[in-house]
């Protein structure tokens, strides 16, 4: 074979490989907007008292049965943002939105924006919200400190 139909078969597969790519993605993007947009039909505001949040994985979170069911096997191991709040007499683990999870307050009354057992907005009842998201130092910037640190070197911020 000549390196120019090698090139072309792996041109050919290559582009195979990204016209089903985007044929995935556009399905996939589509069930999320139907998802989401059930999620914004089926929302109510509660008042609830936030015991705890961890990222912890599905099957350890206390969850119903159900829900555990349901999931899919692959997403069963990851670990998702869950919070434990008593909602009028009984306390629920409820699966809290990603990017609202960092400024849930711990130890408060909120009023939260829920669809299901799905945390959508939280918002602060009685004082002020104390929850400021913390940045993460990375792998190189803590080894980096830690190499400061041997050496007796003032650590950088």
């Amino acid at each position: 074979m000549k390196p120019w139909m090698i090139l072309l078969i792996v041109l050919i597969v290559i582009a195979v490989i990204i016209t089903v790519l985007y044929f995935l993605g556009k399905k996939a993007q589509k069930k999320q907007a139907e998802q989401q947009e059930m999620l914004n039909a089926n929302k109510q505001t509660i008042s609830m008292l936030i015991i705890d949040k961890k990222r912890m994985k599905l099957r350890d979170a206390g969850l119903p049965q159900i829900v555990l069911d349901q999931t899919p096997k692959a997403m069963r191991g990851a670990k998702l943002p869950i919070v434990k709040a008593k909602v009028g007499p009984q306390i629920m683990s409820l699966i809290c939105e990603e990017k609202i999870f960092d400024s849930v307050p711990v130890k408060k009354e909120v009023k939260a924006v829920v669809s299901g057992i799905y945390v959508l907005d939280v918002k602060g009842l009685h004082g002020r919200n104390d929850a400021v998201p913390v940045k993460k130092k990375s792998r190189f910037r803590k080894a980096l400190e830690a190499a400061q640190e041997k050496a007796g070197a003032k650590p950088l911020k």
